[in-house]
């Protein structure tokens, strides 16, 4: 271990306890956010980047977008001087903790898209100084913080990693709407260039959260373990989805299945199926995998099975859409068609990658006449164009719809006065359960 890079280790662990660390969030989204109010709740001076003003503006108004963040933290963290936002990278010069949140969809071609991480180090390299720490916290295939961040910060700033300064992965664990576990009391994993920057990237984390944070030996661990977690998830519930269609066939329901298979105390998770996966990280994480998995010349196979599962569910669910209608006599061309819930979970506004998305335009490659109501969504963008929700739910409107699909379980929706008005109910979600059923309903 070289000199200046134990003095580097004490500097960094002694402002960090002396709460002198400024700290940079690049990305205020739903994971930046959180992440920034916590650090300043800790009482560390932090600054937001983002490239979208409007976000900006929001924030350095006190003005909250994120369900995840209280707004009168927001608000006093902002009056306080404690948290500000900013669109200037060159403000990166006064941070020595530097968490790079930004988006890594997958482009046109189902692979990942990593323009965001790659662009935001570029930025933070023009700035970057001595006696820092940069941590990626955006879900990505293991190796991009070693093969494409680190390669980037030290061309574009001069420094060297582990020398001038330390590098690290620690993946983002945010479920919105989650009344439990929030970014401040989930444990946290963290992976870093050498075993000083892991010391310090967690001692960082540790000032700040509750959770435990749990060091890994490299970055390709702590990112493959995040794709692990998601990963999981995505094979579970495409063997639960395959399972709900053969029920279907066999007359059998998943439901009933499922919950008496939990009833065992022990090798047994109750996933349940849907009409496909929502959210920023399940539906994608197993791209990533699968795509750097061919570099090495390794077939994915059980992975890319659920991940097919998965994506049919939209038009498997609009085959059971039709197959109801034409118990009325009725096709689905020209159906006054109501989906209920456009948000990719319950009680939440996020629509990013939502099923609910993918089944209204299935419906309408089938021209029906299709109208959405969500509580959380009031409208949504959608291949350039917005699209506007119905603003209220009554009696009257559910009878006008040939068939309402239930796409999203929101617990501020009433399921009894849909029952009893709609002339044809397709329940992707099971929130009929408690009501009772009749021919024109079918549950998932």
């Amino acid at each position: 271990m070289e000199e200046n890079s134990l003095d580097m280790k004490q500097k960094l662990l002694d402002k960090i306890a002396s709460k002198e660390i400024v700290v940079g969030v690049v990305g205020m989204g739903y994971v930046g956010l959180p992440l920034a109010v916590e650090k300043a709740k800790a009482g560390f001076k932090t600054i937001g980047f983002d490239v979208q003003t409007e976000k900006v503006r929001f924030v350095n108004e006190g003005h909250n977008y994120i369900g995840d963040v209280v707004d009168q933290d927001l608000k006093q963290l902002v009056e306080a001087g404690t948290l500000s936002a900013t669109a200037d990278f060159s403000f990166i010069k006064e941070v020595d903790f530097v968490a790079i949140c930004v988006p890594t969809p997958l482009d046109q071609h189902q692979q990942p898209d990593i323009s965001y991480v790659r662009d935001s180090s570029r930025e933070i390299a023009k700035y970057l100084k001595k006696e820092s720490m940069v941590v990626l916290e955006s879900t990505t295939y293991p190796g991009t913080t070693e093969e494409l961040v680190k390669t980037i910060l030290e061309e574009g700033s001069g420094l060297i990693c582990g020398r001038d300064f330390y590098l690290g992965f620690s993946p983002e664990r945010v479920d919105p709407g989650n009344l439990i576990y929030k970014t401040k009391n989930t444990p946290k994993v963290v992976g870093a260039i050498g075993a000083e920057a892991t010391e310090v990237i967690a001692a960082m984390y540790r000032a700040v959260l509750d959770g435990d944070v749990y060091e890994v030996s490299s970055p390709a661990v702590a990112e493959m373990e995040k794709i692990l977690e998601n990963t999981y998830r995505n094979i579970n519930i495409g063997l639960v989805n395959e399972l709900s269609m053969l029920c279907n066939r066999m007359g059998i329901s998943v439901w009933e299945v499922i919950d008496a298979a939990k009833t065992k105390p022990y090798g047994f998770q109750a996933f349940y199926p849907g009409p496909g996966l929502g959210g920023h990280c399940i539906p994608l994480d197993p791209y990533y995998l699968s795509w750097k998995a061919r570099e090495y010349g390794f077939h994915t196979s059980m992975i890319e099975s659920s991940m097919m599962i998965n994506d049919k569910m939209p038009e498997y669910c609009v085959e059971r859409a039709g197959r109801l209608l034409n118990h009325q006599e009725k096709p689905l061309k020209n159906s006054k068609i109501l989906v209920l819930g456009v948000a990719y979970k319950q009680d939440i506004d996020d629509y990013r990658e939502s099923p609910a998305l993918r089944v209204i335009e299935e419906l309408e490659k089938e021209e029906a006449k299709v109208d959405y109501y969500d509580p959380f969504v009031v409208q949504y963008k959608a291949k350039g164009r917005i699209v506007k929700g119905l603003l209220e739910l009554s009696p009257d409107i559910v009878r006008e719809y040939d068939l309402v699909i239930i796409t999203t379980a929101h617990t501020n929706v009433d399921y009894e006065m849909v029952q009893a008005n709609a002339k044809a109910i397709f329940d992707t979600k099971n929130v009929m359960k408690k009501i009772e059923m009749r021919e024109n309903i079918e549950v998932l």
